[in-house]
């Protein structure tokens, strides 16, 4: 065996494991995008229907609050204005937050995504 077909010989094996090397990343990195893209899906699932249960919830609660707050106050307006109120100081409370919250997020999310 001379020194060229050594070489050629060499050549060939890294060219194979290259090869072999590259098939194996893609098919690596195809089952990681699979693995995040249903645990996205999942999350935004779960979310939508634990959401919105809560969201029904939370109506719920507010038309019975304000019915009970207008029968203590003998005033249904007044009542119903009250849970308005609650509702929008909530809402500022967690607008001021916001930078916090998106931390968090931001946070639980990528210790999934970069695992």
């Amino acid at each position: 065996m001379t020194v060229f077909e050594s070489i050629q010989d060499s050549s060939n094996q890294a060219i194979d494991k290259g090869e072999e090397y590259l098939k194996k990343s893609h098919e690596y990195y195809k089952l990681k995008v699979f693995e995040q893209l249903t645990t996205s899906v999942s999350l935004v699932l779960k979310a939508l229907l634990i959401g919105g249960l809560i969201l029904i919830a939370f109506v719920f609660m507010a038309i019975a609050a304000s019915i009970a707050l207008g029968n203590v106050m003998d005033s249904y307006s007044g009542g119903f204005l009250i849970v308005g109120l609650f509702f929008i100081v909530f809402a500022i409370i967690i607008y001021v937050a916001r930078k916090h919250i998106n931390n968090k997020v931001i946070q639980s999310i990528s210790k999934t995504f970069f695992e």
